[in-house]
């Protein structure tokens, strides 16, 4: 299957990227990149392990690593795609950067923010789900079958 190259999908394949990057790493393979002007402009992936920090979760290592590069606390015109729905302190992070659009691909049925309150996220922030969820998902049963 061929994308456009801006398509959801081309974004989502660079976030996976990143999730396998992680993967590699031994961390939990989560990747994310932040989009603005049809550009990526920052790329990350979990480093909780890494940096032993629970809270260096792809998208909060991608909010930084992206509002570091535009030079601006709020990412009002950018979206992050994300291969996991994020969890209630990334939802809160995004929230904080009045972030235009978040695309994310697998659901978390045990962590997502949505679980907790859809309210969480800024009341501008346009929401796309499962683009490539099924690569995603399987990146991560993938993973954590190997730790059972």
């Amino acid at each position: 299957m061929e994308f456009s190259v801006f398509s959801d999908e081309s974004f989502m394949k660079e976030a996976l990227k990143e999730a396998q990057y992680a993967y590699e790493k031994d961390e939990v393979p989560v990747g994310a990149v932040v989009v603005c002007d049809r550009e990526i402009v920052a790329r990350a992936h979990n480093l909780t392990e890494t940096l032993n920090d629970v809270t260096a979760h792809a998208e909060m290592q991608a909010l930084t690593a992206a509002m570091n590069q535009l030079g601006a606390k709020y990412l009002t015109e950018c979206a992050l795609y994300v291969t996991l729905e994020p969890c209630v302190m990334c939802a809160g992070a995004l929230q904080w950067a009045q972030i235009d659009r978040l695309v994310y691909g697998s659901e978390d049925d045990k962590k997502g923010y949505r679980l907790f309150s859809n309210n969480i996220l800024h009341a501008k922030t346009n929401i796309t789900k499962d683009i490539l969820s099924r690569e995603s998902r399987t990146l991560l049963e993938e993973f954590f079958g190997k730790k059972r």
